[in-house]
């Protein structure tokens, strides 16, 4: 028997960019105690997931090499649901587009486990599209089919007849087909389609390094060997073809451009969806974690005794997230709070997210820029500050504003520490040039990366732009023998896009060919 909780849900996830993954699949990730996941799906997506959930690769490309059979897959899901576990099955594209959803559906519920399908996004209309190719417009086509094309099209004429399909409608889309690709532009030819006919693959569709080959179909599959297209990619066949229009990728400033980003999963987020919006492809791998600090000493007088402040001191979003967690799990009104001052606008949306009313706002993202900022506006003298934050925080604000006649009482609300990673395979990346960039926000971001390396992989590093957040994670930067081509004052989304497009070589600009 199955427990109440155990279930299976099958969740597509999408055609391939992370952020067209939708809402529901996200949450049913967030809620996982096994993800079953196909090869294609993005570490990012997986990402989603909680930590502790386990992860089983069942991979498969086609039909001509299985990491394992789907009556495998099938008994893994029904074995780890009859668990107790709450399994979600991770299928790129739709479950029910060319994925085997339905078989495995079938398998759970024959076997009396509970399952639920959340759709996604298939590439057979997400790739076309994302070429700039609609599969329907009433000019030129008002029927289109999906077909897939993993076996040689000469020795599957009882499992999908071409010639009809070639009469049958006006736009054709074949996905797993880059394999057979010369075969099946032959066959269409074969079934009286015009050699002339417009065609296009796209390779990596709605992902940051998409490349598109546009060619007749007579020539389609020479023109995407030339360009080095593989799989995964779809091939659109159709009047249609002509109408492509992505003009719009062109305009993206960082399209193509690899970029890791080694912020705490929390910071990374609103990075990786920015480098995604300018066309860049975000590899978050958290190089550090925030641990609250519930018992360190002093805090009663930090949280309960908030009128005896006439400001707070925030040098880190993390660190208004950290005290304002605190002062909700007290039970006080954060309307009752003085001012806040802090650094950057990172960390004075994180303290108006809280519900504080943000007086100071630093334009650098050091404690030299807010002390500077705070003494602009008038004399402290005998005003008392709270400043919450790190557990080893510098001592330039403190010192700074004390000696300017104000009381200042430091409180850590957290630490930083090194996150657990897998320093072998960023190793591997690093070496085999996986990344165009690589970004820090803090010195202890930097002393975690730096530990990883080894003398292959810190080579690597110096064929990479590297962008610093604020001085003192460049100078950590520099004293690990790390070069610092940017050091932007700000963690501002904005800022970091800027500073990598005008960092970027010409030539990388352009991600496809175009015939």
């Amino acid at each position: 028997m199955t427990s109440a909780r155990g279930r299976v849900v099958l969740v597509g996830a999408g055609p391939g960019a992370a952020d067209l993954l939708t809402v529901r699949g996200q949450n049913e990730l967030a809620q996982a105690d096994v993800v079953v996941h196909d090869a294609l799906v993005s570490e990012e997506v997986l990402a989603l997931a909680p930590a502790h959930a386990e992860r089983i690769d069942v991979g498969r490309r086609g039909h001509l090499a299985r990491a394992r059979t789907q009556e495998d897959i099938d008994a893994l899901l029904v074995e780890r649901a009859r668990q107790g576990k709450r399994v979600v099955r991770l299928k790129g594209g739709d479950p029910f587009v060319f994925g085997r959803g339905g078989e495995e559906m079938t398998a759970c519920r024959d076997a009396g486990v509970p399952v639920e399908v959340v759709p996604g996004i298939s590439s057979a209309l997400a790739g076309p599209a994302a070429a700039g190719v609609p599969v329907t417009d009433r000019r030129f086509a008002t029927s289109f089919a999906v077909v897939t094309g993993h076996m040689d099209p000469t020795r599957t004429r009882a499992e999908t007849d071409w010639a009809a399909l070639g009469r049958s409608v006006d736009t054709l889309v074949v996905l797993m087909g880059m394999r057979n690709l010369g075969a099946i532009a032959e066959r269409l030819i074969e079934a009286g389609l015009a050699a002339e006919r417009p065609a296009l693959v796209a390779m990596n569709a709605t992902r940051s390094d998409e490349r598109v080959v546009q060619a007749p179909l007579g020539a389609i599959a020479d023109e995407a060997a030339r360009a080095g297209l593989g799989s995964p990619a779809v091939l659109v066949v159709g009047d249609v073809v002509a109408l492509r229009d992505d003009a719009w990728r062109d305009a993206l400033p960082l399209l193509g451009l690899r970029v890791l980003v080694t912020r705490e999963p929390r910071g990374a987020e609103d990075w990786c969806r920015a480098l995604r919006s300018a066309g860049a492809e975000p590899h978050a791998v958290a190089m550090i974690e925030i641990e609250p600090l519930p018992a360190a000493p002093g805090l009663g007088a930090a949280v309960y005794g908030l009128d005896r402040y006439d400001g707070l001191l925030f040098t880190s979003a993390n660190g208004v997230r950290a005290w304002a967690s605190l002062v909700a799990e007290a039970g006080i009104d954060m309307a009752m709070a003085p001012d806040a001052a802090c650094v950057g606008p990172a960390t004075a949306r994180a303290a108006r997210e809280a519900g504080l009313r943000v007086r100071t706002q630093a334009r650098r993202t050091d404690a030299g820029g807010l002390l500077e900022a705070i003494l602009a506006q008038g004399p402290v003298a005998d005003r008392r500050y709270l400043l919450a934050g790190a557990e080893r925080m510098r001592g330039e604000l403190a010192r700074g504003l004390r000696e300017a006649g104000a009381a200042v009482d430091v409180q850590p609300v957290y630490r930083t520490r090194a996150a657990s990673f897998d320093a072998e395979a960023l190793r591997d990346a690093l070496v085999q040039g996986a990344f165009d960039a690589l970004t820090f926000a803090s010195p202890s971001a930097v002393r975690s990366f730096v530990a990883a390396l080894d003398p292959e992989a810190r080579a690597a590093c110096t064929k990479m732009r590297v962008v610093a957040i604020g001085p003192i994670t460049a100078e950590a930067l520099v004293e690990a023998g790390l070069q610092v081509d940017d050091e932007l004052a700000a963690a501002g989304t904005g800022e970091l896009v800027a500073a990598l497009a005008r960092g970027r070589p010409a030539e990388k600009t352009g991600g496809e060919e175009k015939r």
